[in-house]
């Protein structure tokens, strides 16, 4: 079992930042960042695997970062996210599974583990 507990979240202003976290319990290979605003499906934002393959949608490439701390604590990942729009309001969740990241990265239902989410507010 993998616990993940995400943090970061919060309320900014358009065109501001916000950096997300995500500390895992226990070691997993692929790490990824998904958001689910209200009446929309969970979407796919970056994956990052122990061995720096990276994954972006289309959407955020340019202005979201996904990072992996590698030399002191594998188990953390983190988002920072620039030019914030309103678009990026959501409900921000960290997932992870102990298998590659491979082509199934943008597929909620392949990871086995998940966090309780941090909300971020984007106002215009």
């Amino acid at each position: 079992q993998v616990r993940l507990v995400e943090s970061g979240g919060g309320s900014v202003q358009s065109g501001g930042s916000l950096r997300l976290s995500c500390a895992a319990s226990r070691y997993a290979y692929c790490m990824a960042w998904f958001r689910q605003a209200p009446g929309k499906e969970r979407e796919a934002i970056a994956s990052i695997d122990k061995d720096g393959e990276i994954h972006y949608t289309y959407s955020v490439k340019g202005r979201f970062t996904i990072s992996r701390d590698n030399e002191r604590n594998e188990n953390t990942v983190f988002l920072q996210m620039n030019d914030l729009g309103p678009e990026d309001t959501a409900m921000y969740y960290c997932a992870a599974d102990r298998g590659h990241c491979s082509s199934y990265w943008d597929t909620a239902a392949w990871y086995n583990y998940w966090g309780q989410g941090t909300q971020v507010t984007v106002s215009s």
